[in-house]
């Protein structure tokens, strides 16, 4: 008995940094929106392709006023308007220049992907993405990361988001309402395979001083 109690409290300082480890789960729900009716915000940066003329296209990041400086057009301003209503903008403005003008814009985000994956950093993203393929990019999972906890945060807004494993495979960035700023967290395994190699070694360890004890 008295071999059991040695062994438990000496475990103890190895169970502590394994708990500290846990990110708190809360859940504040799903905002959902409509693809076609993205609305920009002040991060994204637009693809926009002009055919036939390269001096138009390019990418355009809105900024923080929510401006995108566009060539010969110069500032335009993004404030609550969709994706398709700034295309109906420019091809306004491009068909004083040129004769039927086609062009296309994308939205991209810009996501910090933190946490337990292979390659932590920003990325510029399609939203049309899910949030793992977001993940696939900044390289996957480690072997000690917790898929089944991934978080996003809005930074300045103090929100947290938690989503079932099939909405994360499922869904689209636009349609569960990341948007470029987000922080996506991988958090870490309670207990990953490594851990209980450690404990097993200790325990090990402590079983053979115990019986040298013993025999002493």
């Amino acid at each position: 008995m008295r071999t059991s109690l040695v062994v438990v409290a000496c475990l103890l300082p190895l169970a502590s940094p394994l708990a500290s480890q846990i990110i708190s789960s809360q859940n504040l729900g799903i905002v959902t929106s409509s693809g076609g009716k993205y609305t920009l915000q002040p991060g994204d940066i637009l693809r926009i392709d002009v055919w036939g003329r390269e001096q138009y296209s390019g990418l355009f990041q809105v900024n923080e006023e929510g401006f995108i400086y566009y060539p010969v057009i110069g500032d335009i301003d993004t404030k609550l308007i969709t994706v398709a209503e700034l295309r109906a903008s420019l091809l306004n403005e491009l068909q004083e220049l040129f004769v039927n003008p086609f062009l296309s814009v994308t939205p991209l985000f810009r996501i910090a992907v933190a946490g337990h994956v292979v390659r932590p950093g920003l990325y510029t993203v399609d939203p049309t993405m899910t949030i793992l393929d977001v993940i696939s990019m900044a390289g996957g999972p480690t072997e000690v990361a917790n898929t089944k906890k991934i978080k996003v945060f809005r930074p300045g807004e103090s929100q947290e988001f938690n989503f079932e494993e099939e909405i994360l495979a499922a869904r689209t960035l636009t349609e569960i309402g990341v948007r470029s700023g987000d922080d996506i967290l991988v958090p870490r395994k309670f207990l990953a395979r490594s851990d209980i190699t450690v404990i097993f070694q200790a325990l090990t360890v402590l079983l053979s001083i115990a019986i040298f004890i013993q025999v002493s």
